[in-house]
C-alpha cells in the first residue's frame, strides 16, 4: 500500500544499516540483496538477504517532515515494547529483533533490523484458500487474539505510559485525539464533530464495565498475520498496541459490523460464544472509534479514491448502530 509515511532509503543508507547491525562483513555486493517489502500501510520495511545466507526485515519509522496521527506518534517504539512483551509472556509467534537504532545517525527517523518470516500473509491470500483452510486460520487467529490479551497491563494506555486509571478516559482521550487530528486537517465525516462527541460522551457510562487493563494489539487483522504449512508461523505490525479492553480487538469487529465479515470462526477461537447486553454497547462505541480512524488517516497517509469512500461508509454504519 502507497502511503505519503513510508520514509524510504537510498542505497547508500541501507548498506550502512546492514552493517551498522551487523557487521560491514555481511553486507552483499552489488544491488540485488535488498528490496522493499510492499504490503504494509504506514513503516516502510526491506527484506534483506545477508553474506551468511541469513534474511532479515527492515523497518524505517516515518520522516519527522511528515504529520502523523496523535496515536502513530512514537509507533516504533510501541512494537518494540509489544514484542517484548509478547516473547516474554507468551507462547504467540513473533519475529525476532536483532537491532534497534534510535541515534538518527544514519537516517532521520528510528529503525529496527527483526527475523524474516519466510510465510505467506493470510490477509493477501485468504481469498484464494478454501472454506474450511479459512475457517482454520481465523479460528486459529482467534485462539492467538485471547492469549495476547492475557498479558496484564498496570494501567490503561500506551504501553510505555504514561498511564491513566480508567478505561473510560483513556478511551475518550483516544476519541478526542482522532478528532483533534481530523479538525486540523478539516476532515469531513459525514457528521459533525459536535455530534461525534456528545455520541462517545452520552455512551461513555457502559466503559467503566472494564476495571483490568489487558494487552491490546488492536490491528490484528489477516493482513498482519503469517501463515506456513496450516499454522499462523507469526503475526506482524504491534505499533498499534496498548493496554485497553479486550473486546476493542479486531476479531470482534465483525458481531456489530458485518462489513468485516463473518466472526464466527473468530469467536470459535477466542472461545467467546456471545457478547452481553454492556459488551454490544461497547463494541457500537469501538466500531465509532475505528470509523474514525479509518477516514481520518485517510488525510494523514495520502489515500484518495475507493479506499475513502469504503472508510466512510464504515462510519456511517457505525454511527447508524448506536
Amino acid at each position: 500500500m502507497e502511503s505519503i509515511t513510508k520514509n524510504r532509503q537510498p542505497a547508500g543508507t541501507l548498506r550502512a544499516m546492514a552493517a551498522k547491525a551487523f557487521g560491514a562483513a555481511q553486507v552483499p555486493d552489488g544491488d540485488d540483496w535488498v528490496s522493499e517489502l510492499g504490503h504494509g500501510w504506514f513503516n516502510v520495511a526491506y527484506r534483506m538477504r545477508l553474506r551468511d545466507g541469513r534474511e532479515a526485515v527492515l523497518k524505517v519509522a516515518p520522516p519527522p517532515g511528515v504529520e502523523v496521527m496523535t496515536y502513530e506518534r512514537g509507533a516504533m517504539a510501541t512494537e518494540l515494547a509489544a514484542l517484548d512483551l509478547i516473547r516474554a509472556q507468551t507462547s504467540v509467534p513473533v519475529p525476532e529483533v536483532y537491532f534497534a537504532d534510535r541515534s538518527r545517525e544514519l537516517c532521520d527517523a528510528d529503525w529496527f533490523m527483526m527475523e524474516f518470516v519466510d510465510a505467506d500473509n493470510y490477509g493477501m491470500i485468504r481469498d484464494t484458500l478454501p472454506a474450511p483452510a479459512q475457517t482454520g486460520y481465523d479460528e486459529a487467529l482467534g485462539a492467538v487474539t485471547r492469549q495476547l490479551n492475557e498479558i496484564r497491563g498496570p494501567w490503561f494506555g500506551r504501553l510505555d505510559g504514561p498511564g491513566v486509571p480508567t478505561w473510560r478516559l483513556f478511551f475518550l482521550e483516544m476519541i478526542e485525539n482522532l478528532l483533534g487530528d481530523g479538525q486540523r486537517r478539516e476532515v469531513d465525516l459525514g457528521f459533525s464533530y459536535a455530534e461525534i462527541r456528545a455520541v462517545t460522551t452520552a455512551e461513555a457510562d457502559c466503559l467503566d464495565e472494564v476495571t483490568e487493563p489487558r494487552f491490546v494489539e488492536w490491528d490484528l487483522f489477516p493482513n498482519n498475520v503469517m501463515i506456513r504449512d496450516g499454522r499462523i508461523a507469526s503475526i506482524i505490525d504491534h505499533e498499534r498496541a496498548y493496554y485497553g479492553d479486550p473486546l476493542i480487538e479486531a476479531v470482534f469487529i465483525g458481531t456489530s459490523q458485518p462489513a468485516f465479515g463473518d466472526p464466527a470462526a473468530y469467536l470459535r477461537g477466542y472461545d467467546k460464544a456471545t457478547l452481553t447486553a454492556g459488551e454490544q454497547r461497547r463494541r457500537r462505541l469501538y466500531n465509532v472509534h475505528l470509523g474514525l480512524v479509518l477516514v481520518i488517516e485517510c488525510a494523514y497517509r495520502g489515500f484518495t479514491g475507493d479506499h475513502v469512500d469504503w472508510a466512510r461508509a464504515r462510519l456511517a454504519e457505525a454511527m447508524r448502530a448506536r
